[in-house]
């Protein structure tokens, strides 16, 4: 669905919704607590809105009215006399902070040391990022019931360790800046791969991870994987008119219209990996790959040769299955499906929910011509793929493998 024909609620939601929990978590200092009051609060406006209609300022209204609720749901309770005084705050932005934006003071204070990695990435997604569990739990490949236990379990850590709501001060944030940029990343990875619904690219999604990731630079720059990351997601984005058709459907990079680029953009991403002037990490490192993507001018002039050797460099840093899963297919590119196929044969165990491993398989077979192996793929894909615009772009491969003319019902 798109922006403008969203109810008020709705739109509010996706708006206003991670900067909102953000203030009251920091507020209240209790993530369960905010996240319910800020949903009484949703459920009111659903309501109310379709009624008497649209506040003027909706997130206002809904910050006043979470507050309402909290303070309903603690009066309720044996902690209302210690915890209502948290409710009487300044509007206006942390006082002696110098992280001028609420989510990002947010995601600092989250990503505690104490908390591993998973854990504290995984939560300040759902609060600051505003993802469900089931986005999150697609992002870091598990079920959605491992990642709602992983989130459960590093709340109770806060609450049993007694980590303070703060934000943690400057010589504090160098702990704390990889699970900040890894909430970043993937906040960016949702808005252009979402877990479900029609839309293949939520620019408001990846608007709001690149305006963090600016923030982030002004508060760190001379970092170079903040650069890297600025970059990446610049790159990327760049591309986003030329990403979906007329009518929503996917088209794949060798197929896009490259003057649909905005090769501003492309420009100051390229120029944020030349000023940084450090040895790659992952960051900068996607982020030469993406470069070498936005660089080329037609498909056909695309150094696949270098886009491989930059994957195994990733590959090398993270040890990720995702990294050589787009390895296999920088390595199609550069030296036929064969060789692509091959290095997917391992990756079933460490991706068993990612549809992008049956579907890489499936096209590759599909060069190979090897249609019954491929079609068994794309079988795979399609029980695995969640979102609607994958999903029809994955029928259309495989009802051309069929010769099945499609109807459009």
């Amino acid at each position: 669905m798109t922006p403008a024909r969203m109810g008020g609620a709705e739109r509010a939601y996706q708006e206003h919704w991670a900067r909102l929990l953000a203030l009251l978590t920091a507020e209240l200092r209790d993530l369960d607590l905010a996240e319910e009051s800020l949903q009484d609060a949703f459920a009111v406006a659903v309501d109310r809105w379709d009624r008497d209609g649209e506040p003027r300022n909706p997130a206002a209204w809904l910050l006043v009215t979470a507050r309402r609720k909290a303070v309903d749901r603690l009066r309720r309770g044996a902690v209302a006399a210690r915890r209502l005084p948290l409710l009487v705050v300044d509007d206006g932005p942390s006082s002696g902070s110098d992280i001028p934006d609420d989510r990002l003071r947010m995601a600092f204070t989250c990503c505690h040391p104490a908390l591993a990695m998973p854990g504290r990435v995984a939560l300040t997604l759902r609060y600051v990022g505003g993802l469900t569990t089931r986005q999150i739990a697609r992002l870091f490949l598990v079920t959605e019931t491992t990642m709602a236990a992983r989130i459960t379990r590093a709340k109770k850590k806060i609450a049993q360790a007694g980590i303070p709501y703060r934000v943690p001060s400057g010589a504090e944030l160098p702990a704390r800046l990889d699970g900040v940029l890894a909430v970043i990343y993937l906040i960016f990875t949702e808005a252009y791969a979402p877990a479900g619904g029609g839309r293949l690219v939520r620019d408001e999604l990846a608007a709001e991870a690149i305006g963090l990731g600016h923030t982030l630079r002004e508060l760190i720059p001379g970092d170079p994987e903040v650069a890297g990351l600025l970059a990446l997601m610049t790159l990327h984005h760049a591309r986003r008119d030329a990403r979906t058709g007329p009518r929503g459907e996917l088209v794949r990079l060798p197929d896009q219209d490259r003057s649909l680029w905005h090769h501003d953009e492309i420009e100051t991403g390229l120029g944020l990996i030349h000023k940084s002037g450090a040895r790659p990490g992952p960051y900068l490192t996607q982020a030469a790959i993406a470069a070498e993507h936005a660089s080329a001018v037609r498909a056909e002039d695309t150094d696949w040769r270098s886009i491989t050797l930059l994957y195994g460099e990733l590959e090398r840093l993270t040890g990720s299955a995702v990294v050589r899963l787009n390895r296999a297919v920088a390595l199609a590119e550069a030296e036929g499906p064969a060789a692509g196929l091959a290095l997917l044969d391992d990756l079933d165990a460490a991706l068993p929910y990612h549809h992008l491993l049956p579907a890489t398989r499936a096209e590759l077979l599909r060069r190979l011509g090897r249609a019954e192996d491929a079609l068994t793929q794309y079988g795979r894909a399609l029980a695995l793929v969640g979102n609607d615009a994958e999903r029809a772009f994955l029928l259309s491969r495989r009802d051309e493998l069929l010769e099945v003319p499609r109807t459009g019902k």
